[in-house]
């Protein structure tokens, strides 16, 4: 077999029609079916759309209240002012750097490391 050759599978009508009753019995996921017949999901959703298995196709249903909904924004505002606050340090932080490097330069210091070194080594 060379590097190039591809393997094609051609799977029977009465397999692909087991494989979605196994998946709409709810006894297995498409994942755990497609690991256990080595078929990839892709292939099962395929056959979803060709048999018009519409219910198997992976759905999501969002129920929200109000409260549910306000509370989510509420989380968003401050998730944004929390991500506002770390730039704010990270800016700061760096402001204080280039604040100890000019320092470190004017009183001839070799590098900022030194200059803390030796502010700190006085009591």
């Amino acid at each position: 077999m060379y590097k190039n050759d591809k393997v094609i599978r051609r799977y029977s009508e009465p397999f692909k029609l087991k494989i979605l009753a196994e998946l709409s019995t709810g006894k297995h996921t498409k994942s755990e079916l497609c690991k256990l017949y080595s078929i990839a999901p892709t292939t099962v959703n395929e056959w979803i759309k060709k048999y018009n298995r519409k219910d198997l196709m992976n759905t999501r249903v969002k129920v929200e209240t109000k409260d549910e909904i306000t509370r989510i924004k509420a989380l968003q505002k401050e998730i944004e002012q929390l991500k506002k606050l770390v730039v704010k340090k990270d800016l700061d932080e760096l402001v204080n750097d280039s604040y100890l490097e000019v320092a470190a330069q004017k009183l001839g210091y070799k590098s900022v490391f030194e200059l803390k070194k030796k502010l700190n080594t006085k009591p």
